[in-house]
């Protein structure tokens, strides 16, 4: 995006990167259109449960956790891979440390789900 751009030029010009940046993750992560499609099913299965509001709101919330939580973590393995194909230890770790953070969004999203649907 050129630094000329401002106002609502900017905020279009932003979109369509970001609408760029969600057709390449489908296209070439499988883990993000598994995601995708985790949160096709359970939106609607949110908006129909016997819910409060706010629990559908925190079921909701945590889905899009999960699927920012992968974005960053295809973004962090991209950059990784376009330095270089050999193993260095801070590659590595920092594929394994976002990997983790995918982790931790899922645990969060199964123990949210599975408290509200139990109680």
């Amino acid at each position: 995006m050129k630094a000329n751009k401002t106002g609502i030029d900017r905020i279009i010009h932003a979109t369509f990167n970001s609408m760029r940046g969600i057709r390449l993750a489908w296209k070439s992560e499988a883990a993000f259109r598994q995601e995708a499609l985790l949160c096709l099913i359970l939106v609607p299965i949110a908006l129909v449960i016997d819910a409060t509001l706010i629990e559908r709101l925190v079921l909701i919330l945590t889905l899009f956790i999960l699927v920012i939580t992968e974005l960053l973590n295809s973004a962090i393995e991209a950059v990784v891979d376009r330095v270089g194909p050999e193993l260095h230890e801070l590659s590595g770790r920092a594929k394994d440390i976002a990997s983790a953070a995918v982790f931790f969004a899922l645990v969060l999203m199964g123990v949210v789900w599975g408290l509200i649907l139990i109680y």
